[in-house]
């Protein structure tokens, strides 16, 4: 189905839960968010009759997150059921690695092809100072695991002026030896960022400043691919401030507590919790035609009044 910009919308982001055993500076504060209760959450019955309904209107690809995704009971059983579905073709994940290994095969059996791994830095102690308590041994022994199972895998790395811009070269290396792709991604203001220091969001372009043989080889979806010479792996660029791809947006999301959000930055949401049938249809129909034209960051804005880890990304 298209929205009002003729723009094909494909692509369901869902989060499952809005808690995480993870508390990154960037995504939540350090004690937590008040989590939804028992109540508000919405149910996997739910999300499943949810994809069931949107992959009639043509959503073809379904990622799950989070908070951390690997923390909801029953994703595994989801994860079977939403494979099943007809017009789904690609069921995704984001994690933060911490419980993945745990789960590995059994996602894989259960039809999930593509793994992204949030991992910010690879010292040690910036890893734990950013999560507050993450231990990077484990996440890296995720991505080891998913590589050796054939999953798809990418690293989600988002660029903070000030604390992980060192990083660039160390975790481009990882392309060498390795068939995945590395992507850096620009710090939004929005949540618990809304008040950080200006010098805190730095341009993806950076990375091209400090790695100048990168060689531009296409685009894939929001991110612009480079690659090294030599190495098995890429690198992307998400930069939604310095270069907005709203024009080509193709995504729908819905949030832990089951409001279907057009546009990442909108305030605008559509509660589906509790809806069937034809009632389902139209709310899911009218979320992707008035979906929103662009989000309003190169102003230094944003509508959503969420953080990050009820949304979905």
């Amino acid at each position: 189905m298209k929205d009002r910009y003729k723009r094909e919308i494909s692509y369901m982001r869902i989060s499952l839960t809005d808690r995480c055993n993870f508390r990154c500076l960037y995504c939540m504060p350090a004690d937590g968010i008040e989590k939804c209760s028992h109540d508000d959450i919405i149910s996997l019955e739910e999300v499943e009759k949810i994809v069931r309904a949107a992959a009639t209107l043509g959503i073809k690809k379904i990622r799950l997150t989070g908070g951390e995704p690997l923390v909801r009971k029953g994703i595994v059983s989801l994860c079977e059921k939403i494979s099943k579905i007809p017009g789904i073709e690609e069921i995704c994940l984001t994690t933060n690695g911490a419980l993945f290994k745990d789960y590995a095969k059994a996602l894989k059996d259960a039809g999930v092809g593509r793994v992204n791994f949030s991992l910010d830095t690879l010292d040690p102690e910036k890893f734990k100072k950013i999560s507050r308590g993450g231990d990077l041994k484990q996440t890296l022994a995720a991505i080891d695991e998913a590589i050796s199972l054939g999953f798809k895998v990418k690293i989600n790395a988002v660029l903070i002026g000030g604390f992980n811009i060192d990083d660039i070269e160390k975790l481009v290396d990882y392309t060498k030896d390795h068939d995945i792709q590395v992507r850096f991604i620009e710090l939004m203001k929005m949540g618990q960022t809304i008040n950080w220091d200006q010098k805190n969001f730095v341009s993806n372009n950076i990375v091209l400043e400090k790695l100048p043989d990168l060689e531009e080889v296409k685009t894939d979806g929001v991110a612009k691919v480079y690659k090294m010479p030599g190495h098995k792996g890429t690198v992307g660029l998400i930069s939604p401030i310095s270069s907005c791809f709203c024009q080509d947006c193709n995504r729908i999301r819905l949030t832990a507590d089951g409001k279907l959000k057009p546009c990442l930055h909108s305030n605008r949401e559509i509660s589906l919790k509790g809806l069937d049938g034809d009632d389902l249809l139209a709310a899911l129909k009218e979320g992707i035609y008035d979906k929103d034209k662009s989000h309003h960051l190169v102003d230094g804005t944003t509508d959503t009044k969420r953080f990050m880890n009820t949304i979905g990304g």
